[in-house]
């Protein structure tokens, strides 16, 4: 998609340049020649209102073309890559020049950014369509030549762009997969394929998770003609070789049905994406692999199907989870807390982490909360919090914390088990399913859960996301390690 070159000539067209507020270019150099300065001037005002210009002019019978960038006062990288977005949308012609050392502020994470934009834009997941147009569309290469003067530092930027952009791609890939082709068994082959990248995979099928007691995790997945799995993927990419890892866990419930306490069946097809948090882990766990990231991390995703049959889980049952406690089994559409229960407590004992993040598609609740702009944010550590939070303003991927109190957590006391795993009476539903999720955090580790139920999937489009899955949490997590962990 991209090649680098350090040569510039000013007679190159089709060319992307940029331009800051008022100070538009105004004499020929190697990047642009007169008749592009006479061209600017001429569009001097729509320059300094818009974001990206795309000119067009004649000469010599010939159509010339620039795509003006204005950087503005953007001082954020996430700005810069919606302007890479914006560019590759306007990318037509299937060629453009990038005159990067006309950009004023060449900070690598600005020029990361907006060559990640510009991939984000390019996605376009249509591995099913087998009509004519779509073919077409397939074959039709765009590409983009970067001219700089600094061509060794491009390409660690471009490298770096990639490395975000391969996990990004992977996530939205396995969330938007159907059902019936992403079933458990062919998302770990899915994971599997990331031993390539240098992570070490280890998968856990059904007689492995009786033998340990992740019965909660089970009792999701007995209705179903799939079997379940827990994936585990580890990096070591820290020079100390005995630090803690820090853990990602992840809710894969690769179809959600309801149980026997059936969805309705509107929209029901939208529960494909009840695995985004395990897809998010995934595309995670190879983005830190891609760019070597300097720490030790641990991937962990059950995966199971929420079925409705003779064999399901009924409500009223009560099932030992992995931490030896019960739970009361009131609402079996409420069956990812279960699925990240066991995982939970089985990742604390067993790597004994410097945090646990989960990720989860968890309630709709949180949805009407904060619709699609932030996803919930639930924690026991202040300091893991005030990080997310800092990470998520930077790339524009935002968390909301909501609070934890012993009086949400009483709610989810069982008359017959030591917990329920789902509250009627006292609402407020995404607080206590954090709530259940906090009672198999077992010790002191620092520990937040990410309900992304608003925040996985989107009905629009923007300047770098097309409509479908979005990729939510692979940039937030990424910077979270990138800014305070290495």
């Amino acid at each position: 998609m991209f090649e680098i070159s350090n040569n510039p000539k000013n007679t190159i067209t089709n060319k992307v340049i940029f331009v800051k507020n008022k100070n538009l270019l105004k004499k020929p150099n190697k990047f642009i020649n007169i008749n592009d300065i006479d061209t600017l001037k001429a569009y001097s005002d729509r320059i300094k209102q818009n974001d990206v210009t795309l000119i067009e002019y004649n000469k010599n019978n010939s159509l010339q073309k620039i795509i003006v960038v204005n950087e503005k006062d953007y001082s954020k990288p996430f700005e810069f890559q919606n302007l890479g977005g914006k560019v590759h949308s306007l990318n037509k012609s299937g060629k453009l020049n990038i005159m990067l050392d006309t950009l004023s502020q060449k900070k690598d994470d600005f020029i990361s950014n907006f060559l990640l934009g510009i991939m984000s834009k390019s996605y376009d997941f249509d591995n099913f369509k087998t009509d004519k147009k779509s073919l077409e569309k397939k074959q039709k290469k765009i590409s983009y030549s970067i001219f700089s003067s600094n061509k060794k530092n491009v390409v660690k930027c471009l490298s770096y762009a990639d490395s975000i952009y391969k996990g990004l791609t992977l996530t939205r890939n396995l969330v938007t997969t159907p059902a019936n082709i992403l079933n458990p068994y062919n998302f770990t082959k899915q994971i599997s394929v990331l031993a390539k990248d240098g992570l070490k995979i280890e998968i856990l099928n059904e007689n492995q998770l009786k033998k340990i007691g992740m019965n909660a995790l089970l009792g999701v997945g007995q209705g179903s003609a799939n079997k379940s799995y827990v994936a585990i993927m580890s990096w070591k990419g820290s020079k100390k070789k005995n630090d803690k890892p820090l853990a990602f866990i992840g809710k894969g419930v690769c179809f959600d049905t309801g149980g026997i306490s059936l969805k309705p069946a509107k929209f029901m097809e939208e529960m494909k994406y009840d695995m985004a948090g395990a897809g998010t882990v995934v595309g995670l766990m190879k983005t830190l692999a891609k760019r070597k990231a300097k720490i030790n991390a641990v991937g962990v995703v059950g995966l199971v199907e929420n079925m409705a049959d003779g064999n399901a889980q009924r409500p009223g049952d009560v099932v030992k989870s992995y931490s030896g406690k019960t739970i009361e089994i009131f609402n079996t559409d409420a069956e990812g807390r279960l699925v990240l229960a066991d995982i939970l407590s089985y990742t604390e004992k067993r790597f004994n982490p410097q945090f646990m993040i989960n990720l989860a598609t968890l309630t709709g609740a949180i949805i009407i909360a904060l619709g699609n702009e932030y996803a919930g944010l639930f924690s026991n550590d202040d300091k893991l919090s005030d990080q997310l939070y800092k990470s998520g303003k930077i790339d524009n991927e935002k968390v909301w914390r909501l609070p934890l109190s012993k009086e949400f957590d009483k709610l989810m006391n069982s008359q017959i088990a030591d917990v329920q795993n789902i509250n009627y009476a006292g609402g407020a539903q995404s607080i206590t399913a954090a709530q259940f999720l906090q009672r198999f955090v077992l010790k002191d580790t620092p520990w937040a859960h990410l309900d992304i139920a608003g925040m996985a999937w989107t009905k629009k489009s923007n300047d770098i996301i097309p409509s479908g899955a979005t990729g939510y949490g692979v940039k937030l997590l990424n910077r979270l390690v990138q800014e305070f962990y290495e």
